[in-house]
């Protein structure tokens, strides 16, 4: 039972919270639509600072509703417009905390198995399938996702599932082969299989044919065989991100080396990928394993440490622990060795 005035107050609050909500949406709205290569630094400076006055996860929810809805239709969006959406993400993943790209790549993976499983007819998986390559491109994941998408697609190996293998490839195949050349050998090998085997199930012979001219022709570093192929916009707007990354270094730290897998199962398992993510599942080892953990070799101490642990407040079996270890051992070797014990 709730009492009426706390409940009042409580819808009061609810009311304030929605109102909040749709000022913050506006907000964003308004920068999102206005985004453009040359006031890209302006704007993603207001992002900041709307990230510094409001909670990050008002932010997260807010900003990847807004780019999902602006992002993925149902016709094919102009790549540019995609990449200045993916590079102000990258900037936000980068200079506010890694928690903006995880939350933005986890929805995105999340709609493009969804739309994969329900043979939707519209070029929504185009859509998204290109917002996962431009988030590799500009250094918020790292490859193995796109291996790990590119596996699935080929091991299906229908005819959308070709038109999307080559529609990756023609984006990141050559980043690909520059950041693991033998997983890319692997991935052609693994297709040229399914090409031969699956041969008399297609009727347009020549898609399969082009995939895998494709393919060659990324394994021998040969650009000029994929037509409208085109490195040239991503470095510049690379060029832009680096002016504008805060920290120094190409931001080759804070890719999420995260697997589509993991990111499928967050809800089940938990985000580890990002540092400090609470969750409130089921717990991941079981609760016998963490109790023998926990019954360490406090036995065999004498009591005048064990004192002195008290006194400095040890309250748990493995502080207690750490404190006898480094309190007893003969130099740092010794400690290090029982520490690892």
């Amino acid at each position: 039972y709730v009492p009426p005035q706390i409940r009042k107050a409580q819808e009061a609050l609810d009311d304030k919270k929605r109102e909040e909500l749709g000022r913050l949406k506006k907000m964003v709205n308004g920068l999102i639509n206005r985004l453009s290569e040359p006031n890209l630094s302006s704007i993603s400076g207001q992002m900041e600072e709307l990230y510094m006055a409001n909670s990050r996860k008002d932010m997260n929810d807010t900003l990847t509703d807004i780019l999902m809805n602006a992002c993925v239709t149902p016709v094919a969006m102009p790549t540019r417009l995609l990449m200045e959406h993916v590079l102000l993400v990258s900037i936000l993943h980068h200079n506010v905390g890694i928690e903006v790209g995880a939350h933005f790549l986890e929805a995105v993976v999340k709609k493009f198995d969804e739309l994969c499983k329900s043979d939707a007819e519209g070029k929504e998986c185009e859509n998204l399938l290109a917002l996962i390559a431009h988030l590799y491109n500009f250094h918020v994941v790292h490859c193995l996702l796109i291996f790990d998408i590119l596996k699935k697609l080929v091991s299906a190996f229908t005819e959308k599932e070709i038109e999307l293998i080559l529609f990756l490839l023609k984006n990141v195949g050559f980043s690909l082969r520059k950041d693991d050349a033998l997983a890319l050998k692997e991935l052609i090998a693994e297709a040229q299989r399914k090409a031969s085997t699956a041969e008399k199930k297609f009727q347009d012979q020549t898609r399969v044919r082009f995939m895998l001219e494709t393919m060659l022709a990324l394994r021998n570093n040969d650009m000029r065989k994929i037509p409208g192929y085109d490195p040239e916009p991503v470095e510049r707007l690379r060029k832009l991100q680096r002016a504008l990354i805060h920290s120094s270094g190409s931001g080759k730290d804070t890719e999420l080396r995260v697997s589509l897998e993991s990111l499928l199962s967050a809800d089940q398992v938990g985000r580890w990928w990002i540092v400090g993510s609470s969750w409130s599942g089921a717990p991941m080892i079981s609760d016998t394993k963490s109790q023998a953990q926990q019954k360490l070799h406090v036995g065999k101490v004498s009591s005048k440490i064990m004192e002195l642990a008290r006194k400095l407040r040890m309250n748990t079996d493995i502080r207690r622990s750490i404190f006898c270890v480094l309190m007893m051992s003969e130099d740092f070797m010794d400690a290090f060795e029982k520490l690892l014990k």
